[in-house]
């Protein structure tokens, strides 16, 4: 894949403090890469950072092969799109969507022809005259994100663009950025802190933590394969169970989990188990049996929540409280004792940290 954006070992302050740390990352020729995580955790400065808005302390910034790290904002004509929508007031949807061409000296023509097509894309042709005031908020990100289109940039950036939109409307638009994301090429880099919206809509999402990235790879990767302890924790993997290998034979691993408990994992679904290690499970990734014959890890349960397909259990047990769902067709007590069978297909290996 060409790459298109490049940054290389980027770092930068707010007075004394790190706020970026080291950070690299390639994004591909028609690709969009969401940068993901937590209020702090360095993603939009790294946003601004490449729209030229700050200035790092170390590190590069290529566009196409061209070095941006020191030209001032206006000149790399990045395409941007904010969540507050930044639209002229006093300007019609049609001159809101025209105005880069305008600063960029096209001609009048030109620019209505253009405008008009994309304001045609995004479905807000009969919008054409209105002023920003008499909009709602899905059309005046609709006006955003064709403003920022119209200009065909070789970048386009969105700063958590619906997060001033209701829940449906969200839904609505993450789809029609998608769509014309992919329709014109444009690549694209999306900051969000909503892991929802960047596993539906990116071709890799990098999650972030104190400034660095902590795991780039594609929703699907990193949903199903956390490469740590924080990313498993951060896409649901709400159960971190220390285990350690007692032995092998041919495909199978026998581990023991705190209390004594062996458990077997197949070799071929877990290659390279090393001597110690973290077993991660979301809480459908254990269940919930009272058999005492089953092989599972001894607890003792908690509260019970409801959840409509299953019941879900606060369980204590010798690795600390976990969280397990249980049949609905038996429900248990609190109190009671039980086993809690680990689920291959939902579970993930980690490394010890």
């Amino acid at each position: 894949m060409t790459q298109a954006l490049e940054i290389r070992n980027l770092t930068a302050h707010y007075g004394t403090t790190k706020v970026l740390d080291d950070l690299s990352l390639s994004v591909g020729a028609g690709e969009l890469v969401s940068l993901l995580g937590a209020s702090g955790c360095g993603k939009t400065t790294t946003l601004r950072l490449v729209a030229g808005f700050l200035t790092p302390t170390n590190g590069t910034i290529t566009l196409g092969g061209r070095d941006l790290t020191k030209l001032p904002a206006h000149k790399r004509d990045i395409g941007l799109v904010f969540q507050n929508y930044a639209l002229f007031p006093h300007l019609s949807v049609m001159d809101n969507v025209a105005f880069g061409l305008k600063q960029r000296g096209l001609p009048a023509a030109d620019r209505a022809a253009r405008a008009g097509k994309m304001l045609e894309r995004v479905g807000l042709s009969a919008l054409a005259d209105r002023l920003p005031g008499a909009l709602s908020g899905g059309q005046k990100q609709r006006v955003a994100l064709a403003r920022a289109l119209v200009i065909e940039p070789p970048l386009l950036m969105f700063d958590e663009p619906l997060s001033n939109l209701d829940a449906k409307l969200r839904i609505d638009m993450r789809v029609e950025i998608r769509q014309l994301q992919r329709a014109n090429g444009t690549t694209s880099v999306y900051v969000t802190h909503d892991q929802e919206e960047a596993f539906s809509i990116s071709d890799r999402v990098a999650i972030m933590h104190q400034g660095r990235i902590m795991q780039l790879d594609t929703p699907e990767t990193l949903y199903q394969k956390p490469a740590n302890a924080f990313v498993a924790r951060f896409v649901g993997f709400e159960n971190l169970i220390p285990m350690e290998v007692v032995r092998r034979n041919g495909d199978s691993v026998t581990a023991r989990a705190p209390g004594g408990v062996e458990l077997d994992f197949s070799a071929k679904r877990f290659p390279a188990i090393p001597e110690k290690f973290v077993l991660g499970t979301r809480p459908d990734g254990l269940t919930v049996t009272a058999d005492p014959g089953a092989k599972g890890i001894p607890a003792t349960l908690g509260l019970r929540t409801y959840l409509g397909r299953a019941y879900q259990y606060q369980c204590e047990t010798e690795a600390g409280t976990l969280v397990a769902n249980g049949s609905l067709a038996a429900p248990l007590a609190a109190g009671e004792k039980a086993r809690l069978e680990p689920v291959p297909e939902q579970c993930c290996v980690l490394a010890v940290e």
